[in-house]
């Protein structure tokens, strides 16, 4: 076998090398654009008219040092409690990371809405939402929500509102960024990958999230 006999195959595999993993970098950008789209409409602020539902979802968002919330999980508690005062929703569904005694999200949340005036009957706390997969599957799975305003900040209300749609929990998005955050170039960056894993979640892994009994969230009608 000659030089070039063996220069050729070796090519096309950097090739075909070089192509595959130019295609790994670029498709979650692509993914994100295409979700980004999708979902556009389904997206406002606090200033706008939103449509009414009977629950909002606050996703957990980490704690201080101290167990009081960050200031991104506080501004969706406080984002969400505003929609509640307007009328927007009825009950708030905290759902947070509690897996280590002195790490209780819901639990700080929680503290917080009843500090903003949020009486403590609607007030739902979701201790299992250890990731945002886990809160949009345990929603409908444990709490029997089937329609939700979800309150978080921008970057990642994207993938909130891809999960939980496709979770069948049919979801709008309010944006609860009231101030720059720290790391928010990060943040955003960090979501790229985030989508990628959430759309395999969602068509191939399938995980289940820590479950239990069910536990739906009541509403009260006025005849």
């Amino acid at each position: 076998m000659t030089i070039s006999n063996l220069i050729r195959p070796l090519k096309r595999l950097l090739v075909f090398t070089a192509l595959s993993f130019a295609l790994v970098l670029i498709a979650p950008w692509f993914l994100r654009g295409w979700i980004n789209w999708q979902y556009r409409a389904s997206v406002f602020t606090a200033a706008q008219e939103i449509p009414t539902a009977d629950v909002a979802i606050v996703f957990g968002a980490g704690l201080r040092w101290d167990g009081s919330p960050t200031s991104v999980l506080h501004d969706r508690v406080v984002t969400a409690v505003d929609l509640y005062n307007r009328g927007v929703v009825k009950k708030l569904l905290m759902s947070g990371d509690n897996r280590f005694e002195y790490h209780n999200e819901p639990g700080s949340m929680r503290d917080l809405a009843l500090e903003l005036g949020v009486p403590d009957e609607d007030i739902v706390l979701d201790y299992a939402g250890r990731r945002t997969y886990d809160t949009c599957y345990r929603a409908g799975a444990i709490f029997s929500v089937n329609k939700a305003i979800l309150v978080t900040q921008r970057f990642h209300l994207d993938r909130a509102l891809y999960l939980c749609n496709a979770l069948d929990v049919d979801a709008i998005g309010v944006v609860a960024d009231r101030r720059p955050y720290r790391g928010q170039s990060f943040l955003q960056l960090r979501e790229v990958a985030a989508l990628t894993n959430a759309w395999l979640d969602i068509h191939f892994l399938r995980p289940q999230p820590v479950l239990g009994e069910k536990n739906p969230i009541e509403i009260a009608r006025n005849d």
